[in-house]
């Protein structure tokens, strides 16, 4: 009995098809569950969810008509195809560009060839950093709303234009002074290239993440916006809390301690210093203080 099942067992298993996988096979599979994944989360994360749905639903509409053989349908379907795909270009544009920008931000190859890295020492100074601390957290005792964008590797000069130009010493008397109320800069945002000021009241993008927290109001929201279209780190003081937050790749975090914005402005800093911090630890710590 027992050799019987164990011949059934035998012809079973040399029945079954077993692929001749390869090492390249393997990091095939890898490479698309990465790209997959994050096009899905980017997906989800934008109007493009929306958008995609609709889509869905024109897809399906499409299908029944092609099993009920309704032939009118079919055919404009057919020929609208090429206009179809191009409206789907012109509609997601925004969101494309910053899926490009996204891509452009990982500088793959100043990771590989660190000589290149190299040419850039520091973005700004010890005392830029400290002003900017002594700044943040002067403006949130007195409760004085402040946006503070520090200028990383994409330059902003879209952004820049969109305020009144400025070139000045960072300093926390200056920044405390901008956005102190009924000042004429007050309103908006300021952008810090290296250690000085270059633009203020600038107009920033504001995000469409339905993710975010219902209770954040325009500067908070400026500020995710900013960062999920370059690769600045956007400081905020809550106007109606004196909370200090950071934004950067479009996650923000609230409420954060001196230490926390020092180790922030570190990071940034020192271009080598971010290239090799692992991806699952800013991870981690990012989805739990996104959406407190």
């Amino acid at each position: 009995m027992e050799q019987r099942i164990l011949r059934i067992l035998g012809r079973f298993i040399s029945d079954v098809y077993l692929p001749d996988i390869r090492w390249i096979d393997v990091l095939e599979v890898l490479i698309l569950t990465y790209l997959i994944y994050h096009i899905m989360i980017w997906i989800k994360n934008t109007k493009a969810w929306m958008l995609l749905k609709g889509i869905l639903v024109l897809t399906v509409f499409i299908l029944a008509a092609f099993i009920l053989q309704m032939h009118t349908i079919l055919y404009i379907a057919t020929h609208m195809v090429t206009v179809l795909a191009t409206a789907a270009i012109v509609v997601f544009q925004p969101e494309l560009r910053r899926a490009l920008e996204k891509l452009g931000e990982r500088q793959f190859l100043t990771s590989i060839m660190p000589f290149e890295g190299s040419r850039e020492k520091v973005r700004f100074s010890e005392d830029t950093m400290q002003s900017i601390l002594d700044a943040a957290y002067i403006m949130g005792r007195a409760k004085t709303g402040a946006l503070i964008v520090v200028e990383q590797a994409i330059h902003l000069t879209e952004y820049e234009s969109t305020g009144i130009a400025m070139d000045c010493m960072v300093s926390m008397q200056v920044l405390v002074n901008i956005f102190e109320h009924n000042t004429p800069l007050h309103d908006g945002a300021i952008i810090i290239r290296g250690d000085r000021i270059v633009s203020a009241t600038c107009y920033l993008p504001l995000s469409d993440n339905m993710m975010l927290s219902k209770d954040l109001g325009t500067r908070h929201r400026a500020a995710v916006g900013m960062s999920e279209v370059s690769d600045a780190l956007v400081i905020t003081v809550s106007e109606e809390t004196g909370a200090v937050s950071v934004a950067q790749g479009g996650l923000l975090d609230r409420g954060v301690t001196r230490e926390e914005l020092r180790e922030k402005l570190i990071q940034n800093r020192k271009p080598e210093a971010r290239r090799f911090v692992p991806l699952w630890k800013g991870r981690q710590k990012n989805e739990e203080k996104t959406n407190e």
